[in-house]
């Protein structure tokens, strides 16, 4: 199995940045896509971004699109999510995961990593 450990999260003010990292150990996770998906306290949990295998193809929920940015470095086996223009409903911890899906709809992969990670708590200030 894959182990994912996220990281970089933390406490911002509205309208800053943060960039997460997904780093991977145990087996080498390049053949999948992977996503970014957050569960807020009382939510379940959300999808967010994926990047596929190769990172030449990325997708994004509307709630996020066009302040985030997903990206991969399969040499590094690390995911990474680029956040800008932070807003307070953004505070959610943040997970990554291997993704299934296409177009509009995208879920967790998770029988390459068994279960969720840890995740990175991020907490936007207003």
């Amino acid at each position: 199995q894959v182990r994912l450990v996220e990281s970089g999260g933390g406490l911002v003010q509205a309208g800053g940045s943060l960039r997460l990292s997904c780093a991977a150990s145990g087996r080498t996770f390049s053949s999948y896509d992977m996503g970014w998906f957050r569960q807020a306290p009382g939510n379940d949990r959300e999808f967010i971004a994926v990047v596929s295998w190769s990172g030449g193809s990325t997708y994004y929920a509307d709630s996020v699109k066009g302040r985030f940015t997903i990206s991969r470095n399969n040499a590094r086996n690390a995911v990474y999510l680029q956040m800008n223009s932070l807003k307070p409903d953004d505070t959610a911890v943040y997970y990554c995961a291997p993704a299934r899906g296409s177009g509009l709809s995208w879920s967790a992969h998770l029988i390459p990593i068994g279960s969720w990670g840890q995740g990175t708590q991020v907490t936007v200030s207003s």
